[in-house]
């Protein structure tokens, strides 16, 4: 999808991986350029990995794929977000939505405990990206940096950024627009 009204010159890749549905990397594409005037590009759809599946927990470990997606090339992408249909794991929580680096170029996001919810999908990409550009977690309940536990808070964040989020989101922008 391209926006050649974007003031910023930052491509975002939409990546699904395994058994994800057709409607979910349009959706979060479609954020990307509705909400952040950002031009994406979905990618065609990659295998699910195999090497990340945890027999133990019956989840997919968000680090190792994060980390194999960081040594792929996605041509001219500053950032790429990776769309799964599995439950994935961080060591210190049960399950996560999302997983990103701060500052780094890839995140993760999780359809499987959303319920196959495009607005959840987008909301969590669009909170993922946001620590990609070195945002923290917001302690304003309003702002889509705030921290979800689970689907009931999830859904209760609006689909914006507070005015210290936007502001940063903004500098980072310019920072990877250079």
């Amino acid at each position: 999808m391209k926006n050649e009204k974007s003031p910023y010159n930052i491509r975002i890749g939409v990546v699904p991986v395994g058994e994800v549905p057709e409607i979910a990397p349009k959706v979060v594409a479609a954020h990307f350029v509705g909400y952040l005037n950002l031009s994406t590009d979905i990618f065609p759809p990659l295998e699910l990995p195999g090497y990340a599946f945890d027999k133990r927990r019956s989840q997919y470990d968000a680090g190792l794929i994060i980390k194999s997606f960081e040594s792929m090339q996605f041509d001219n992408c500053d950032k790429v977000i990776g769309i799964l249909d599995v439950d994935l794991f961080v060591p210190l929580f049960t399950h996560v939505f999302g997983e990103a680096r701060l500052g780094g170029k890839c995140a993760l996001i999780s359809l499987f405990r959303m319920e196959k919810n495009p607005e959840r999908a987008a909301k969590t990409a669009l909170h993922e990206f946001g620590h990609l550009c070195d945002l923290q977690h917001c302690t304003d309940k309003n702002c889509l940096m705030h921290f979800s536990k689970g689907l009931e808070e999830l859904d209760s964040i609006p689909l914006c950024f507070c005015r210290y989020c936007s502001a940063y989101l903004r500098d980072a922008f310019c920072r990877l627009s250079l």
